[in-house]
């Protein structure tokens, strides 16, 4: 048995080929991983020597030679390929191990130059990984160290790799090319070349979109059905998920997860870590029916609960903070879809035992300087899908603080106003357009959600803040566009609303301000949207 190992990324190869030579493998290889294998005292051929023709072009030309890919291509079971072999002096190469030049890591790098880039676009590499893998039925090709062991473990139990193992492999090998020359796609279609084709020592301008979009991801499991029965659905995670994120849950119980529960926690997850005290979402349908922060998280969920206690049944909760025992005493007593947490004591997880069918998610999230990094997992890119095609935009993670709001009424808004209106601010943005929320002291107290009308939002606000039996008075209002006109305001004020935030920006802004000069409450505005579709 021959293989050859040719690898850019060097862990773990040197013990895998200590193995191999146990097991009586020939050892072929390449440049520096031929040196290291050989100043291990281990025997190697050169690559150089099995072709008869020396490396040249710095490395660029070396195993682009039939008697490499001869070796890996030719079929055992077809005698004229065995000939043909024989003809030629070309020995059949049973094991190829193979890693690429680090180009993805190369351009991630500060003032990477294009031609530091171009330099990392491996050749050889993908050429012989893709004539191993179009060979998986006499070769296996590893494209990965966490490879080796599972391919050792076949060969000192039965002498080969299986079928199975080979075909798996050739499935990885062929993703690890297509992602490797997707990432050289999006890399060379970014960059800027209005002004010509960049050159120098200066890492070239990149454009915020791709003149092409090759999205990579892998799928962590099918689901029973979509959005509704009759669909077909999946989840994927991106090639390289965001700590934080979450396609990085660990399920500790429950059932499986559906479409829906997937696509309601992520909107309660984005919400909660954009809080950093101790805070509770509960979503349905998509949008938060209750958000609170607290001094812990029991005292964040009640308040959040009190929002609308008829919503929350049957919703998603979400929490910033581990869950405790005695917080999960109080939201055991509901019916909950998906609880998620950074983290459950043990005493938490041993309520909800009870409740089998409870999804149990926990999220573990970065350390940042000894604190814990909510903004980690945030999506940099939003993508909608439309009719043979998608649209691609920069994510809505734009933070407000009491810097940025402009006062516009005469009536100035109290510091404890201020911050029940960043406190609405930062809810609204999680609310389907069009959106109203009402809070005061930490809290939600009436969600309007995804209307046609910005009116129909603030009266349906109202009402489910008097069918949670809260009152309204002394409230704070967002609203997460312009109101075009000031019946939208006189609505909020009339509910009890004393102070608003809004964007502005509408040709009628004066009258609006007016509007609430008259009726004698604070205004600010933010100069930022947060529209929701």
């Amino acid at each position: 048995m021959k293989a050859l190992l040719s690898v850019s990324d060097k862990t773990g190869v040197l013990d895998f080929a200590r193995a191999l030579h146990s097991l009586g493998v020939q050892l072929i290889s390449t440049g520096g991983t031929a040196k290291l294998l050989a100043e291990a005292g281990l025997p190697v051929t050169e690559v150089a020597e099995v072709t008869g023709f020396p490396e040249m072009l710095d490395g660029r030309v070396k195993t682009l030679h039939p008697m490499v890919h001869g070796g890996l291509l030719a079929r055992r079971d077809f005698p004229e390929h065995m000939a043909a072999l024989q003809q030629h002096g070309i020995a059949p190469i049973d094991l190829l191990v193979v890693n690429l030049y680090p180009f993805e890591a190369t351009v991630a790098r500060a003032g990477c130059t294009l031609a530091d880039a171009i330099e990392n676009i491996d050749i050889g590499g993908p050429a012989m990984v893709r004539s191993a893998a179009k060979n998986w039925k006499d070769v296996a090709v590893l494209t990965d160290a966490s490879q080796y062991a599972g391919v050792l473990a076949e060969l000192q139990a039965a002498g080969q790799v299986s079928e199975a193992t080979r075909f798996g492999l050739a499935v990885a090998a062929f993703n690890r090319i297509s992602n490797y020359d997707a990432a050289i796609s999006d890399y060379l279609s970014s960059v800027d070349t209005s002004a010509g084709v960049p050159a120098g020592d200066a890492a070239p301008a990149r454009l915020a979109f791709p003149g092409q979009s090759n999205g990579r991801f892998v799928k962590l499991q099918d689901l029973r059905y979509g959005e509704n029965p009759h669909q077909q659905a999946a989840f994927y995670r991106d090639l390289h998920p965001a700590p934080g994120s979450l396609v990085t849950a660990e399920q500790l119980q429950g059932k499986e997860l559906s479409y829906n529960n997937i696509a309601d926690a992520d909107a309660a997850w984005e919400c909660v870590k954009s809080f950093e005290a101790p805070a509770c979402v509960i979503v349905k349908h998509a949008n938060p029916c209750g958000v609170a922060v607290g001094q812990d998280p029991l005292e964040a969920y009640s308040k959040a609960f009190q929002t609308d206690p008829t919503s929350a049944f049957g919703g998603i909760i979400a929490f910033n903070r581990p869950l405790d025992g005695v917080a999960a005493q109080q939201v055991v007593k509901q019916f909950v879809e998906v609880l998620m947490a950074p983290d459950f004591t043990p005493e938490a997880l041993a309520v909800f035992k009870a409740k089998a069918n409870v999804r149990i998610l926990k999220i573990a999230l970065p350390e940042s300087g000894g604190q814990t990094d909510w903004a980690q997992g945030r999506n940099a890119v939003d993508v909608k899908r439309v009719g043979s095609g998608m649209l691609l935009q920069s994510a809505d993670n734009h933070e407000m603080t009491l810097a940025d709001l402009k006062v516009v009424t005469v009536k100035q808004p109290t510091p404890e106003e201020l911050q029940d209106l960043l406190f609405a601010w930062k809810v609204a943005k999680y609310v389907k357009s069009n959106a109203i929320v009402f809070c005061k002291g930490g809290m939600t107290m009436g969600v309007g959600a995804g209307q046609m009308s910005r009116l129909d939002s603030a009266r349906i606000a109202s009402i489910k803040a008097g069918h949670a039996g809260l009152s309204l008075q002394g409230t704070a209002v967002a609203s997460d566009a312009f109101f075009p006109f000031r019946d939208g305001l006189d609505v909020v004020v009339d509910a009890g609303a004393t102070c608003v935030i809004q964007p502005g920006g509408s040709m009628r802004d004066q009258e609006v301000i007016d509007a609430a000069n008259e009726r004698g409450v604070a205004m600010v505005t933010t100069g930022v949207r947060h529209f929701r579709h």
